[in-house]
């Protein structure tokens, strides 16, 4: 059944065969008005089952358009497979699942920073920012992502912006000479969560 599935998909004929199709019978047939509509009939058919990714693209640029950061948010969902099937649900999934991603990345840099350290104050910094990235990564990001699954979009907007205010948390931790090895990845965190969260506000919306 699959087989034949897939062979039919690849006898479709491409659109400029379709469209030289067109441009013959019109040149060579003198039809009446019938023929001409159910000609253009078909060609619409065969169009609108040859543009899904457009009709995906479209979604997801008309969406990103509806975040705060609209590069970021076409970089994060294009990049990923799984958009090519999502509705506006599956699109603030992906970005979660993304969110969480960067999450742990974070905390595993700053386990391995926390080793290296040589300067005490230093050390407690990357320590306390530890602390609040543990329960993103372990708790808050997960029940969000779970929520979002069920449909509990309330509670998963709350769950992702819990990471952004965390990530500032962290970043306002460093002070005075302290340069703070995490602004990028902090900041790049609340981005992500923003993004996330703006989605999510669509789906509150219905």
């Amino acid at each position: 059944m699959q087989s034949d599935h897939q062979a039919a998909k690849t006898n479709h004929p491409s659109l400029p065969s379709l469209l030289s199709l067109v441009t013959r019978m019109k040149t060579s047939i003198s039809s009446p008005p019938i023929f001409s509509l159910h000609l253009l009939l078909l060609l619409l058919l065969l169009l609108t089952v040859s543009l899904p990714s457009i009709q995906c693209g479209d979604l997801v640029d008309q969406i990103c358009k509806q975040t705060p950061f609209y590069d970021l948010c076409i970089s994060t969902l294009r990049s990923n497979s799984k958009v090519t099937e999502s509705d506006v649900k599956g699109l603030a999934s992906v970005v979660a699942d993304t969110l969480l991603a960067n999450a742990t990345d974070t905390l595993n840099y700053i386990r391995a920073q926390i080793n290296q350290a040589s300067d005490p104050e230093m050390e407690r910094a990357l320590a306390y920012c530890a602390e609040l990235y543990i329960p993103v990564v372990k708790y808050n990001l997960p029940q969000a992502i779970e929520a979002l699954s069920k449909g509990q979009f309330e509670f998963a907007s709350d769950g992702i912006s819990d990471a952004a205010k965390e990530a500032d948390a962290c970043e306002k931790k460093f002070s005075g000479s302290m340069t703070s090895p995490l602004s990028d990845r902090n900041k790049l965190l609340h981005s992500l969560s923003d993004v996330a969260v703006a989605i999510v506000k669509i789906l509150l919306k219905g």
